[in-house]
């Protein structure tokens, strides 16, 4: 089930003021910017780069996701491992607000998120 109407325009605000702190310099954003994107009930991070090659493509480099879970009211947190898939993200598996979840990816203890 996909977040409320209500709840996604709350979580665009947020998510949107994180990554307007952490996106690079303007001068660089055609090669590597940060970006979001909800899908269902899950938020997604993810770096829009230029392909080393070909620098007319752009790749997404995965970040971060989170997925609310309605039932305990629960943010569930992932990373995105060298392996091309979603993992727990062990430290704390589990926020309680989106907020927290934003708080983390900032914190980055771990260098999980961006490395």
């Amino acid at each position: 089930m996909a977040i409320s109407e209500f709840e996604t325009k709350r979580c665009e605000k947020y998510v949107s003021e994180y990554i307007a702190k952490h996106r690079p310099p303007a001068h660089i954003r055609n090669e590597v910017d940060l970006c979001y994107r909800i899908e269902d009930q899950s938020i997604i991070i993810y770096e829009l780069r230029s392909v080393w090659k070909n620098p007319d493509k752009k790749s997404e480099i995965m970040v971060a996701k989170t997925t609310y879970v309605k039932k305990s009211k629960t943010w569930k947190v992932y990373w995105h491992k060298s392996d091309m898939k979603w993992h727990s993200y062990n430290p704390m598996p589990e926020v309680k607000t989106l907020e927290e979840f934003l708080s983390l990816l900032e914190e980055d203890t771990n260098c999980c998120f961006y490395g």
